[in-house]
């Protein structure tokens, strides 16, 4: 389904750089399908040299599915947003240091993590339209929890398979910013259960479903819950599983956060500019019931 595209792939577990279409034009519905198969076969898609704006980025996410709103903005003002802006640049072009309010909360982006995943119903997929980048520093790094689920024994597979996991977005950010997230905020992103093991709708392909707001495994207690969340997430995230992204400015990347895990890896706010769009799928459903 990806012949549409030149295909190239970034890992050897995941992940592909598609060229050979203009994300700005008219998408056919093959065109669209195609894109979807490839997230669900490759879980991150890289697009160089799209250089879309808010606009078009928007309207591309809306062919992949609902656009979700940002929960900083919806659970502060009730107003419904659909991007986040990754970086430390606002919306007047300023450039913010590393001690600015907002660029000390984003470092909660550099624990490992799946996005959304604190929202009853999480989201699909993200995706980053890339405008301005770190000469040094900067970069995201991914890993598939479905390539570290493969890697278990079929006895590891049969522990966790019925298991619910416990998520909490203050549980997570409580630990790089404890008072960046209102009482209002907070008030609107209760903790949520969701399945420890997921699979995809189109292939069937199982992953495990952790990160920083993976709190506690629902029925255990918080020792025996964190030895089996820490265990999956190390497993998952050894060197030779990383896929470390270096982002270039025109790029539109998707990830799939249904089966991926991503950090950031920081970068030097006080010296550099860094400049990202990102809008969300929102996912079909409660995962509990899929």
């Amino acid at each position: 389904m990806t012949s549409h595209f030149h295909a190239a792939p970034l890992h050897e577990e995941f992940g592909t750089t598609l060229t050979g279409i203009d994300l700005k034009a008219p998408l056919s519905a093959p065109q669209i399908e195609a894109i979807r198969v490839a997230i669900d076969e490759h879980s991150f898609v890289c697009f160089p040299d799209q250089f879309l704006d808010d606009d078009q980025q928007l309207a591309f996410t809306r062919l992949l599915g609902e656009p979700e709103p940002n929960h900083v903005i919806l659970g502060q003002t009730g107003q419904v947003n659909y991007f986040g802006s990754i970086g430390n640049v606002d919306e007047n072009g300023v450039r913010h240091g590393n001690m600015a309010k907002g660029v000390v909360f984003q470092t909660g982006n550099n624990m490992w993590h799946t996005d959304s995943s604190f929202r009853k119903v999480p989201s699909m997929v993200s995706i980053m339209s890339v405008h301005e980048v770190p000469d040094e520093g900067g970069e995201t790094l991914f890993v598939s929890a479905r390539a570290a689920y493969d890697r278990l024994s079929d006895a590891e597979k049969q522990e966790i398979d019925p298991l619910i996991a416990i998520h909490d977005y203050v549980f997570s950010r409580s630990k790089v910013a404890p008072d960046a997230v209102t009482p209002e905020h907070a008030a609107s992103l209760p903790p949520v259960p969701q399945k420890l093991v997921r699979r995809n709708p189109r292939n069937g392909r199982a992953n495990y479903y952790v990160g920083s707001h993976a709190k506690v495994i629902d029925g255990w207690d918080e020792a025996r819950s964190r030895a089996l969340l820490d265990d999956l997430l190390a497993r998952a995230t050894g060197p030779a599983h990383i896929l470390t992204h270096r982002w270039q400015p025109g790029e539109l990347v998707i990830w799939d956060n249904r089966c991926l895990l991503h950090r950031g890896a920081g970068y030097d706010a006080d010296r550099y500019r860094r400049y990202m769009r990102q809008t969300r799928v929102t996912g079909a459903g409660p995962t509990p019931d899929e």
